[in-house]
């Protein structure tokens, strides 16, 4: 991918059952990457199988977007799993997504984890290996997405042959040390379109972000994320895509770019 192309992913297919959680009718569209929930963390049967349905409508690349198995806790807690554990749940995870893939007639474009999995593999080497253990396994040469500057995420992708897609966020706040800030942090999450507009930018175009003191971070990445659980996703994001737009940026897909 050149400097004036950058890929746009969201978190989607995370209602479950009865439950709806996010708009992805209106934000699936906006995208050119989709991280699909596994039924782990979010999602069921019902809704992976619709919701690839409609990211091949859109010809929007799937992703499968393992986490832990936590319903209650939307996958955002921390478990005590073991790596054995978590590349053997990984490794289930992507089953499932491809599966309905596969009956889309669709390819399965990458692999980026979810929530406290994502964090734990960003800094536990054994994480990481166990999750790119398990993309390996389930197929060869898969694409690994992580966070920008995780040395750790990377160095476990090169382990087992996996390119590894650097990524940033648009919606979220970053901490001096270029980590993000955590959710517990009241402001961590950035809901105001034009602000998110603004971050996605400045990383796709300059590579730099601004911290919570001001200070800004170089960050090197080919896929920015917006959360699909955020009031008002599909504002933010086609917000992003009008100013990227303006600004000669390309919005396309890592996958099949190489």
């Amino acid at each position: 991918m050149s400097p004036r192309t950058i890929d746009v992913n969201a978190d989607v297919g995370e209602s479950f059952g009865r439950w709806t959680l996010g708009e992805d009718e209106a934000l699936i569209p906006l995208l050119s990457s989709a991280n699909v929930a596994c039924g782990f963390h979010a999602g069921d049967p019902t809704v992976i199988d619709e919701t690839v349905a409609r990211c091949a409508r859109y010809q929007v690349v799937v992703g499968a977007q393992p986490g832990y198995p936590d319903l209650q806790g939307f996958g955002r807690r921390a478990m005590a799993l073991t790596p054995r554990e978590v590349e053997q749940a990984v490794l289930y995870q992507i089953g499932a997504v491809a599966a309905f893939c596969r009956a889309h007639g669709v390819s399965l474009g990458y692999v980026k984890p979810h929530g406290a999995l994502y964090h734990a593999a960003a800094g536990e080497a054994a994480i990481a290996a166990a999750i790119a253990r398990a993309v390996r396994r389930f197929q060869p040469g898969l694409a690994l997405v992580g966070p920008a500057g995780s040395v750790t995420f990377a160095a476990a992708a090169a382990q087992e042959g996996l390119p590894f897609i650097p990524e940033a966020f648009a919606d979220r706040r970053y901490l001096p040390d270029g980590t993000l800030q955590p959710r517990s942090v009241v402001g961590s999450l950035i809901t105001d379109p034009a602000e998110a507009a603004q971050q996605a930018l400045s990383i796709a175009r300059d590579g730099v972000v601004t911290a919570v003191d001001g200070q800004p971070i170089a960050l090197s990445a080919r896929t920015l994320c917006f959360h699909g659980d955020t009031p008002g996703a599909p504002a933010i994001v086609r917000a992003a895509r009008t100013l990227l737009e303006a600004h000669g940026i390309t919005i396309r897909a890592f996958a099949g770019a190489e």
